[in-house]
């Protein structure tokens, strides 16, 4: 029963670092495109013009 004295603050302060991490991608942009990382690695590069 002692021990729940260390865990339940180690446990509420992981939980705060996983939720600022979050907070730190949501803030950083990296939600934002979340398609176009899909059609970027089915796209073979072909689509470039041709030199003259």
């Amino acid at each position: 029963m002692s021990n729940l004295i260390f865990l339940i603050p180690i446990a509420l302060f992981l939980g705060a670092l996983g939720l600022a991490a979050f907070l730190w991608t949501m803030k950083s942009g990296q939600y934002d495109d979340l398609e176009g990382a899909a059609w970027r690695i089915l796209d073979e590069g072909d689509d470039k013009p041709k030199p003259d």
